[in-house]
């Protein structure tokens, strides 16, 4: 358990319920340097809230019951807090306000996160390389090259060291074409299909004002247009309404001019930026957080937050790029910088083109290539410090991912992930508990030697991959669906009642259906390995009775009804051979084996005490180490250790003794003796130190 320590605690705290407001819960409030901690005077209710996680603290007003203190966060909890003394709570609120936003990138929880686990804090960092993922695409070839003019950062600071770019661009094109780009974010190869030779190219809006041209980028585009032989022609896709792309020309920028650019066909998409998202946020969560909402209100509030609108939009977007691509038509995507828009649509189309994208490692690589090596500013959109300005918030990255969700919905069986993988992606970028997306690009990410001083994200995945599973994804899907273009139309777009709302948890089913598939995949795991192990324990003790290998197969098909073993023993039963009754007791339930009698727990199957063979005791051990029926989910809604199970919690059953245990509570990557295979399995920590204590050698095989 790691270590808080605690600034002070205030008692007689309450914890209100929007839904229940006449019964509160009573506890004790401790805030300490990384977290607000609520548990209730019983014990039995916990509510952890990250620092970072906190969006605003606001001070109501005072009742005659206390201080109210409202908490809403970036993870979608919104939590009010009701202090009995003013005092208090004003220095709650005060140490919060400091607490939540600090001034300095260092400062960030990552640099100060410890875990106990056994994880190096290097672990993770290396799971992705960018040549290794543009290899795996394909490039370098004879069409796409990678450019050393960026090693150093000084033709795109914003970009990674390693950008892909057109064999027969020139140095003074690429020069040419980064200088007339906003920031130098010049054209760049973010996806190449290995098929047709189609691509994905990225950049931002052209300095191109009014009347400015640059023959250098003209080249550039004529170049991306020349990497594929096979089409005439390639669109540009610039992601923004047209009004607001003609509206930037008044600023020396804008977007191209057809009449320069040859061979090309130009596209305005229409979706609004980053400050229409921020608001339209902010009017789904105001629905979101109404007491109790009419049909009629709900819907309305949703139609007018134009949350979903904003979300067909990119992933209209999105459709459009990967159905040129798989057509054979290059396509090069912008909006105004390249950083925002551009990241959504390209990401969202590559994942929609390439089944590998749509694997757990796959999606962990598109996000590096896509939004952290091409630069996304994590720290302005994710508001990480005080220092900037509020209105660099938005929430585009939320919506790329609830725009992967949308699309999984519509292909259950396409995705190795499932929803909870992508919430704890979207609660980590806000957590700053590892430092995967600190920083607005990759040179800031090196001058802060994050991958030296933090955790990474990715090394915590894969500690955890069993809980990002999804029971329903089939690999050979990829055969007859490896290109997903999902149906757009307004009603197959869903309201995310999991992310946005996931803690009320009245709202929910009881149980989410993907976990009761995924334990009930699990349990049949779990009993068909201890099946295998039984059969492997019949035919060691049929083979030391002296019985032929048919005489064993005719056993093993009907090795579960004690009669039929009875016979295996009959002539065989005597000091040194195993009694029929306890083959008899250990073959049936669990019950009968604690039931056995006494006498026959020292005895030894073969040999003597001194031999290393499996006695009774330990074979009736190894047979008890393996849970045949697991508790139900229905009704559990609290750890034993007072951990709410929320709908976002996973659940953990121990593979041992079949009870549900939080996280926190299970150790996992147990090897059971009661399991033919002897694989890593969770196991809680009152049942580890019961298998670790008891030993249990193998039978001898003849």
């Amino acid at each position: 358990m790691i270590c808080y320590i605690v600034y002070f605690q205030v008692e007689n705290v309450k914890l209100l319920d929007r839904f229940n407001i006449r019964k509160p819960c009573t506890g004790t409030l401790y805030l300490t340097t990384t977290h607000l901690i609520f548990i209730d005077n019983d014990g039995k209710k916990e509510c952890w809230i990250l620092h970072s996680h906190m969006s605003s603290v606001e001070k109501l007003a005072i009742t005659t019951a206390g201080c109210p203190i409202q908490i809403r966060c970036k993870n979608f909890m919104n939590i009010t807090f009701l202090i009995h003394r003013e005092r208090d709570s004003h220095d709650i609120y005060t140490s919060l306000m400091e607490l939540s936003k600090p001034d300095d990138i260092e400062n960030l929880y990552a640099f100060q996160f410890s875990t106990q686990d056994s994880m190096p804090k290097s672990f993770g960092w290396s799971h992705f390389d960018l040549q290794s993922e543009y290899l795996r695409m394909g490039a370098p070839n004879k069409n796409w090259v990678m450019s050393n003019l960026n090693l150093e950062y000084e033709l795109c600071d914003t970009y990674s060291k390693y950008i892909f770019v057109p064999a027969v661009a020139s140095t003074p094109v690429i020069m040419g074409s980064s200088k007339f780009r906003s920031r130098g974010r010049l054209p760049a190869l973010s996806y190449l299909h290995r098929e047709n030779q189609a691509s994905i190219s990225r950049c931002s809006q052209p300095l191109s004002g009014f009347s400015a041209r640059c023959v250098e980028d003209e080249q550039m585009l004529q170049a991306v247009l020349k990497s594929n032989p096979n089409s005439k022609y390639m669109f540009v896709v610039d992601t923004r309404p047209k009004i607001n792309a003609m509206a930037n020309k008044a600023a020396g920028k804008g977007y191209e001019n057809e009449n320069f650019y040859s061979n090309i066909k130009f596209q305005f998409l229409g979706i609004e930026n980053i400050h229409v998202m921020r608001g339209s946020l902010q009017k789904l969560l105001e629905v979101c957080e109404l007491k109790s909402p009419s049909m009629n209100s709900f819907l309305t509030g949703l139609e007018n937050s134009n949350w979903l609108k904003h979300i067909k939009a990119v992933v209209d977007t999105s459709a459009f790029i990967a159905t040129a691509v798989q057509e054979g038509i290059n396509v090069l995507v912008h909006c105004s910088d390249g950083w925002d828009r551009t990241a959504q649509t390209c990401s969202l189309a590559s994942l929609m083109l390439d089944p590998y994208y749509r694997t757990i490692q796959g999606f962990q690589a598109l996000i590096e290539k896509e939004w952290l090596a091409f630069g996304h500013k994590f720290t302005d959109r994710c508001g990480f410090l005080s220092t900037v300005d509020s209105k660099e918030n938005s929430p585009v990255f939320t919506q790329f991912l609830e725009s992967v969700w949308q699309i999984s919905q519509q292909f259950p069986c396409a995705f190795q992930f499932n929803e909870r993988f992508l919430i704890a992606i979207h609660d980590h970028v806000y957590s700053c508990q590892f430092g995967t997306f600190i920083g607005n690009c990759e040179k800031d990410r090196i001058d802060l030697r994050l991958s030296e001083r933090t955790y990474s994200l990715w090394g915590y995945v894969a500690q955890h991959i069993n809980e990002f599973s999804n029971p329903l994804f089939k690999k050979e899907y990829e055969l007859t669906h490896s290109i997903l273009i999902p149906n757009t139309s307004p009603q197959c777009f869903k309201f995310w009642r999991g992310l946005y709302n996931r803690f009320e948890n009245g709202i929910h089913p009881r149980e989410p259906v993907m976990d009761i598939l995924s334990a009930n995949k699990d349990h049949s795991n779990s009993l068909e390995d201890h099946v295998a192990l039984l059969e492997k324990r019949v035919t060691q003790i049929c083979k030391l009775l002296g019985k032929s290998d048919d005489i064993i197969q005719r056993k093993l098909q009907g090795f579960l009804s004690v009669d039929s073993l009875d016979g295996i023993l009959a002539d065989h039963v005597d000091n040194n051979a195993l009694p029929q009754k306890f083959l008899r007791s250990s073959l049936m339930s669990r019950s009968n084996v604690e039931e056995r009698d006494a006498t026959l727990e020292s005895s030894l199957i073969l040999g003597s005490p001194s031999t290393d063979l499996l006695t009774i005791d330990q074979l009736v051990s190894e047979l008890k180490t393996v849970a045949i029926d697991w508790r139900s989910f229905r009704r559990v809604y609290n750890c034993t250790c007072a951990a709410p199970f929320d709908h976002y919690v996973k659940k953990f059953h121990c593979w041992k003794c079949g009870e549900i245990f939080c996280g926190r509570c299970i150790t996992k990557n147990i090897p059971l003796p009661g399991h033919y295979s002897r694989r890593p399995v969770p196991v809680c920590k009152p049942c580890y130190l019961q298998v670790r204590s008891s030993p249990s050698p193998e039978l001898p095989t003849s």
